[in-house]
């Protein structure tokens, strides 16, 4: 579980270097600015480079400064990023090189829990030239490990974010070291690497990676609906926060597969019911014309639910007109018959597409599972190479400062701290000879440190390997940022898809309610037509119109056309289920 987030302020939290906009107040900008940049590359060592620059700031109003820092604009995102931050319950500090004069408007600005920095010396309201407080000669990271210590809290627990080189003591050390729009010297050091500007692209990061430690024990499912994750990696990089919101687009698919499977399989049911409901009305409105006169007795079984209704309207008053009534009818329910024909063509074809666009969903999403692991399993290399070279990296460290490394940079310090003093101070001539003569001591003390050769020769047998499996992380880390754009295309490819099969089924459902429409509209005619076959029934003349004479052709088709219908019968009687077009056809015969 992450607890505590900890960030850089100068091009972090503010957009900007504190240091060298208060270097525009005294007009030494550029000088400034060259030093921070050594010292942001890793050139130089933070404390050389932090007493240079501040020396330089010698006479600056305080007053100014403050204005300044009331002016000094926020990165993009600050604000959302430590507000939410501290709602879902995260600590946030800031390390920082900066000063406290700077850093303490933040703080009030963005309500910081705790805020760890330099102080600039100052006499009557004017920047003396001096620097002093924890990040002169001490590293973040020994900032930090007392914070956490006091805290409560473990570098486990810590997410820490930076962009320069004297971040890599705690970018390396914590749980995750985020470098955020960083220098390349902090980048090999960190585990995950955003190139934006843009601080809610970290939170997005940071809430992500609590979700996961928090969620691990989670089915594939569940995984797969909050693929918003970055490559946790170093050297890969996240390049904008489209890429890693697809879920935005792509986030619960599998769970609205599921339900579209779901509703496409209880559609399919409802159609199989309504065909057996439309079946079962044909044979109930056949049998009412087979047996118009006969009463009996009513079932105990259940009533069916679609019933015919009860036809709502008034015979004509001669039997002519009764089948002129016919006649009017007839026509009309094959027309709404082939309507709703139509409606369960387009039905029909809008379910085929639907499935179909399922189909080629759920082997998109495999795909991107696929890429997904193959890209976690490449990250876990990484890690391995990492620590493995970062191993090394300790061990080349160690072997350098036991050789006299530690002590030659101790001297090569001192002696330029006396150089500096010669240069810009004016001395009296017993002073100057005193320091000249303290140098040349140094250089002499200098010349005789002596690397130990065999201490040397290991250190470059250690540098080779430290370089051959950093290599093998950025090869890899290269490998995963390939499996993770494949990833986010399947998803995306995923998405459109899924797109399309909700248009497709929102088409079937439609098409659906259409024919059902149609279907009702269907059985009120026929409710009518058995009404008319009734009363012709009970009629003396029992000639349909269609019966009439005209002409030796017209006679064999309807002779043609009545055995046929009398067969359909006969069929009907043994079990046979009618189509529309039987139906009518027995109808027109008036065979019962």
């Amino acid at each position: 579980m992450i607890k505590l987030v900890v960030f850089d302020l100068d091009n972090v939290i503010i957009d900007g270097e504190g240091i060298d906009e208060i270097g525009k107040l005294v007009n030494i900008e550029d000088q400034i600015a060259t030093i921070t940049e050594q010292a942001m590359q890793g050139d130089i060592d933070f404390e050389t480079s932090i007493k240079k620059r501040v020396g330089l700031l010698k006479g600056a109003s305080t007053e100014d400064i403050k204005t300044l820092a009331n002016e000094m604009p926020l990165m993009k995102g600050a604000k959302e990023a430590v507000s939410t931050l501290k709602e879902n319950g995260f600590d946030v500090a800031i390390i920082s090189g900066s000063f406290d004069i700077i850093a303490d408007t933040i703080k009030e600005k963005l309500n910081v829990d705790n805020i760890f920095t330099n102080s600039l010396v100052e006499k009557n309201g004017i920047l003396t030239g001096d620097v002093t407080g924890p990040l002169v000669s001490g590293s973040k990271l020994d900032v930090l490990s007392k914070f956490i210590e006091e805290a409560g809290y473990s570098l486990d627990e810590c997410v820490a974010v930076g962009d320069g080189a004297n971040d890599i003591s705690m970018i390396e050390s914590a749980g995750y070291g985020i470098a955020f729009n960083a220098k390349h010297a902090l980048k090999e050091n960190a585990d995950i690497i955003v190139e934006t500007r843009d601080l809610t692209d970290v939170l997005n990061v940071i809430i992500y990676l609590n979700s996961e430690n928090t969620e691990e024990g989670a089915d594939v499912d569940k995984e797969v609906a909050v693929e918003t994750e970055v490559v946790e990696t170093t050297d890969v990089v996240v390049e904008n926060q489209e890429e890693e919101q697809v879920a935005d687009a792509t986030e619960e698919v599998v769970e609205e597969v599921e339900e579209v499977v779901e509703e496409a399989e209880a559609t399919e049911e409802l159609k199989e019911a309504e065909e057996l409901v439309e079946e079962a009305s044909e044979e109930e409105a056949e049998s009412a014309e087979e047996k118009p006169v006969k009463e009996s007795k009513p079932k105990k079984s259940k009533k069916p639910k679609n019933t015919l209704p009860e036809p709502d309207f008034d015979l004509a008053d001669t039997i002519e007109g009764v089948r002129t009534q016919k006649d009017e009818r007839e026509e009309l329910i094959a027309k709404v018959a082939d309507e709703r024909e139509v409606f369960n063509r387009e039905a029909k074809e809008q379910r085929k597409i639907r499935d179909e666009l399922n189909s080629e969903l759920k082997e998109n999403l495999a795909k991107a599972i696929e890429f997904r692991n193959q890209r976690n399993e490449i990250n876990k290399q990484v890690e391995e190479n990492k620590k493995i070279r970062n191993k090394v990296n300790e061990e080349i460290k160690n072997l350098e400062w036991s050789s006299g490394k530690k002590d030659k940079i101790r001297i090569e310090t001192e002696i330029k701290k006396i150089d500096k003093i010669i240069e810009t101070r004016v001395l009296d001539i017993k002073k100057e000879n005193q320091l000249v003569k303290n140098a040349n001591d140094l250089r002499k003390e200098l010349a005789e440190i002596k690397e130990d050769d065999k201490v040397k020769e290991e250190a470059a047998e250690l540098k080779k390997k430290s370089e051959e499996y950093h290599a093998k992380v950025v090869e890899l880390s290269e490998q995963a940022q390939e499996a993770h754009e494949q990833m986010l295309s399947y998803f995306r490819k995923t998405d459109e898809i899924r797109t399309a099969a909700d248009e497709a089924h929102k088409l079937f459902i439609q098409a659906r309610k259409n024919a059902s429409a149609k279907h009702e509209e269907f059985k009120v005619i026929l409710s009518e037509i058995h009404v008319i076959n009734k009363k012709l029934g009970s009629s003396k003349n029992r000639k349909r119109r269609f019966d009439k004479p005209s002409g030796s052709s017209s006679n064999k088709k309807n002779r043609e056309e009545k055995e046929r219908a009398e067969s359909i019968f006969d069929k009907f009687k043994n079990g046979k289920k009618l189509s529309t077009e039987e139906l009518l056809l027995l109808q027109k015969y008036d065979i019962n």
